[in-house]
C-alpha cells in the first residue's frame, strides 16, 4: 500500500479523505492507496480514525513510508515551506494552491525535477474541471494560440444575478455570501486576483515560459453597474469577468470584465459556473467547462493528481517545466488590441470625428451616449478618448 498525508483538513482536506477512504484506487494507480497522517492545528477528537492526525509537519517530512502528500492548507506560508522541504526529501506533492503554484511554481517544480518526484496542481485551475493534464499531454500537438476562460464562479454568480435578475453589484455580491459562493472579505474574487492567478498558471503551461501573475493587467468587477448590463444587451453582448491570454510575438494577459458576445459559447456559462477555451493552430476551439470550485470537485482533481503520481512511481512528469522569462516576453497592455464599449456625456458628432464610423446605443440614460469602437490598440484608445469617458469595458474578440 502507498502511503499519503493530507496537509490542512478543512472543505478540501476533508473531501480528500472521504474519496481516499471510499475507495484505496488499486486497480486504478495499480497500487492501493491509504491516508498514514493528517496535518491539522485542531484537533478532532470525534473523527472516527482520530490516530492519524497530528500538529507536527516533522511526522511526515521524517516518514519514509509517505510517498505522496496532499497541500490542502491554502496560502502561501508555511505551505511554501512545508512543500519545498517535502520535495527536496524526495516525496511527491499534490496541492489545489492556485496562490502557491503562480508564486513558487517555477522553484517547485525545478526542484521536483532534479529530486526525480512530482509536484502536480490539476485543481488549482477550474476546480474538478480537467485543464491543465489536457494542455500537457492532449493538446500537445498543437501549438496554443489563446486562452480565454471564466475563471472564477463567485464573479461569474455575482454578473448572472445582475444580468438575470436586474440586482445591483451589493445585492448580487450579499446574495452569494449568504449562499457560501463568496467569503466574508470577497477582494481575491471581485478584484479579479483569484483569476489573475489561474490565468498565469495556464499561461506558463501553455508556453513553458514562466508568466508572473503580477505581470499580468487585472481588473475586477467592482465597478460594473446594472447600466452597464442593460446597455451589453441592447448591444447583444453579456458581460463576463474574462481571463484572455495569446501568444504572438510576445505573450499578452490581462483579467477583466468584457462584452462577450450571446453567439459565443462563454456567454452562456452562467452561475458559479467555471469555462477555459483554449484554441489550438491545428485542433481549433476547445471549452472545458464545469465546477470550478466546491469540495468534491477540487478534491477529485486533487485525488487524479496522487493516483497519477502513484502509477508512475519515482518517475518525473517533466512536461512540466516553466523556464524563466526573459525581459519584453510579455506584450505590454498599451500595445493591445480591442474594441471598447464606452459611456460618455460627449455629442455623437465629437466621437465620430475621434473614432470614425461606431456603434451607439442610447436610451438608458437621458443625457448619456453609449458606443462601441472600432478595434484599435489601447494606448491609441486611451489618447484619444481623453477624459470624456465615464467608464468603459473591453469586447471580447474571441
Amino acid at each position: 500500500m502507498v502511503k499519503v498525508a493530507i496537509m490542512g483538513y478543512g472543505t478540501v482536506g476533508s473531501g480528500v479523505y472521504e474519496i481516499i477512504k471510499e475507495n484505496s484506487f488499486e486497480k486504478e494507480a495499480l497500487n492501493p492507496i491509504g491516508v498514514k497522517y493528517i496535518l491539522d492545528i485542531r484537533d478532532f477528537p470525534d473523527h472516527p480514525e482520530k490516530e492519524l492526525f497530528t500538529k507536527d509537519f516533522d511526522d511526515i517530512l521524517g516518514d519514509d513510508e509517505v510517498y505522496c502528500v496532499v497541500e490542502a492548507m491554502g496560502g502561501l506560508h508555511p505551505a511554501y515551506e512545508f512543500t519545498k522541504s517535502l520535495l527536496e526529501k524526495g516525496k511527491n506533492v499534490v496541492t489545489s494552491n492556485k496562490e502557491l503554484v503562480a508564486t513558487y511554481g517555477p522553484e517547485l517544480l525545478a526542484i521536483a525535477k532534479e529530486k526525480n518526484v512530482n509536484y502536480l496542481f490539476e485543481a488549482s485551475v477550474g476546480g474538478g474541471i480537467p485543464i491543465i493534464k489536457p494542455m500537457c499531454s492532449s493538446l500537445m500537438s498543437n501549438k496554443i494560440e489563446k486562452i480565454i476562460g471564466i475563471l472564477n464562479g463567485t464573479t461569474n454568480f455575482i454578473l448572472t444575478e445582475m444580468i438575470t435578475k436586474n440586482k445591483d453589484f451589493d445585492d448580487a455580491l450579499a446574495d452569494a455570501q449568504q449562499k457560501g459562493y463568496a467569503e466574508r472579505n470577497p477582494a481575491a474574487d471581485v478584484e479579479g486576483h483569484d483569476a489573475c492567478r489561474k490565468l498565469a498558471i495556464l499561461s506558463s503551461l501553455a508556453w513553458g515560459n514562466y508568466v508572473d501573475y503580477k505581470d499580468i493587467v487585472t481588473e475586477g468587477i467592482t465597478e460594473i453597474t446594472l447600466d452597464d448590463v442593460k446597455y451589453a444587451e441592447k448591444f447583444g453582448y453579456v458581460i463576463k469577468l474574462i481571463g484572455y491570454a495569446e501568444k504572438k510575438d510576445k505573450v499578452f494577459a490581462r483579467v477583466s470584465p468584457m462584452l462577450v458576445s450571446k453567439s459565443y459559447p462563454l456567454s452562456g456559462v452562467d452561475d458559479v459556473f467555471n469555462a477555459i477555451v483554449v484554441k489550438g493552430n491545428y485542433l481549433g476551439t476547445s471549452m472545458f467547462y464545469g465546477r470550478g470550485a466546491g469540495k468534491f470537485p477540487t478534491a477529485s482533481a486533487i485525488v487524479a493528481d496522487v493516483i497519477e503520481s502513484v502509477r508512475h512511481l519515482n518517475a518525473n512528469k517533466a512536461y512540466l517545466e516553466w523556464k524563466p522569462s526573459e525581459e519584453g516576453y510579455m506584450l505590454d497592455i498599451a500595445d493591445s488590441v480591442s474594441s471598447y464599449f464606452v459611456r460618455c456625456d460627449a455629442k455623437k458628432e465629437q466621437i465620430e470625428e475621434l473614432f470614425g464610423k461606431v456603434s451607439f446605443a442610447d436610451g438608458i440614460k437621458d443625457g448619456e451616449l453609449a458606443f462601441i469602437t472600432p478595434k484599435m490598440t489601447e494606448g491609441e484608445f486611451t489618447q484619444k478618448i481623453g477624459d470624456l469617458a465615464k467608464s468603459f469595458i473591453r469586447v471580447l474578440e474571441a
